[in-house]
């Protein structure tokens, strides 16, 4: 099977992720562009010590410049642009590498309710880059349709083995009919709100399963997150103009070569 790219969003792509809170799309990055990201989260999870899983490498990017190579391209900036406006600011990315045999589930949860203090208003937009073939046999990603939509759900603490934390949804507010499963061949990608209840099941096959997510928002919310201002943390503008007036502080790009 060839490897086709894609590089727009039509008007009824943009619908269906306004009404129900992800879309599925093809591949942005070409196949040599995805290997080479391949090649380069390999390594990163060669060197982790032991005791360190892979399923939370979070903001890689503060550590390895290479990765802004993927986080501030132009066709995924113009793809972002047309959900979220012209403004355009990096928020975080992370790998969740599942392992085969016994990787971690993830509770259902909505990434607003951990995120909601540190941006207001809160508005996310996650782009979820399959590095591997990502199947229900693996462990892909699950979203209930149309739960961003919702009011705030409940929680729950539950057991943390097994699991990648140990709090959510609780099952009362989670319809079951609305559950869709997010299968993506390698290279391909969707896209999810800040809000859209999703999971994943554990991995037991024997196929690893990586993803990185690259969460963007518009310039105009405003951030509240002491750690950043502490230096810790950083968020940067990739496109348009600040619309805080001057509250948000952005980190320069690094230089990626």
């Amino acid at each position: 099977m060839s490897w086709q790219t894609e590089t727009t969003i039509t008007d009824e792509q943009v619908q269906f992720y306004c009404e129900n809170g992800y879309l599925t799309y093809g591949r942005i990055f070409t196949k040599l562009e995805l290997d080479d990201l391949r090649i380069y989260v390999d390594d990163l999870i060669a060197a982790l010590p032991e005791s360190q899983r892979p399923e939370s490498l979070d903001v890689p990017h503060f550590e390895h410049p290479f990765l802004f190579k993927y986080l501030t391209d132009s066709r995924v900036l113009d793809i972002i642009e047309r959900f979220i406006g012209p403004d355009i600011v990096l928020w975080s990315s992370h790998f969740i590498s599942k392992r085969s045999t016994d990787g971690l589930a993830v509770p259902w949860h909505q990434d607003g309710v951990y995120w909601g203090k540190r941006l207001q208003p809160m508005k996310v937009i996650t782009l979820w880059l399959a590095v591997d073939q990502s199947g229900i046999e693996n462990g892909c990603m699950r979203v209930v349709a149309g739960s961003h939509l919702q009011s705030r759900l409940r929680y729950e603490e539950i057991r943390k083995e097994g699991f990648l934390f140990g709090r959510e949804v609780v099952s009362d507010d989670i319809d079951e009919k609305a559950v869709v499963n997010l299968e993506l061949n390698e290279g391909e990608c969707h896209f999810h709100d800040g809000f859209t209840v999703h999971a994943s099941n554990s991995n037991t096959s024997s196929h690893r399963r990586c993803g990185y997510t690259m969460r963007y928002f518009p310039a105009y919310v405003h951030h509240f997150d002491p750690i950043k201002r502490s230096g810790q943390h950083h968020i940067y503008l990739l496109r348009g103009k600040d619309r805080t007036n001057g509250h948000n502080v952005y980190t320069p790009l690094p230089p990626t070569n």
